[in-house]
């Protein structure tokens, strides 16, 4: 074998290695590695634990209104929600026969579980209400239309 074909062959043999290696390089850049076991002494944290909620961040529930007079009763059953923050206030929506009623809820001074909503509809109607509040997501309320309506309430659930 001459000199210059020993060349060439070591060049292609070198050649096809450079393309495996760049071939592979391709076919994982999409990959990571996840180590099955923390090396020694490494921190471990449970899955569960990168989970958790802090316990002041806002919480929504449903707050479903029961007709409470017989000018309710031609509304029927009322669906809402409220935002709770977490520090007395919270954002309180719902939608009534297409107008929708958004405004807001606060404990009422002094007190942790009693307060007050109060919200105004997109056709320029309003809504207030009083609720007691069990624990932080659970609760009972009265709420009443501007034109008289009123509603039996409860949060949460």
């Amino acid at each position: 074998m001459s000199i210059s074909r020993a060349f060439v062959l070591r060049h292609r043999r070198l050649a096809a290695q450079v393309a495996a290696v760049a071939a592979a390089s391709l076919l994982l850049s999409a990959c990571y590695v996840v180590p099955m076991q923390p090396a020694p002494g490494a921190p471990v944290q449970s899955p569960a634990a990168a989970s958790v909620v802090p316990a002041d961040a806002p919480v929504t529930f449903n707050a479903r209104m029961y007709p409470a007079n017989e000018l309710a009763a031609k509304y029927g059953t009322v669906q809402g929600t409220v935002t709770n923050d977490m520090h007395g206030r919270g954002i309180f929506s719902a939608s009534i026969r297409g107008e929708s009623y958004s405004g807001e809820a606060t404990r009422s001074p002094g007190s942790s579980r009693s307060g007050i909503a109060n919200a105004s509809g997109s056709r320029g109607g309003w809504m207030k209400c009083s609720y007691q509040m069990n624990s932080a997501t659970l609760g009972t309320g009265q709420c009443e239309l501007d034109n008289g309506a009123r509603f039996s309430m409860h949060l949460g659930g």
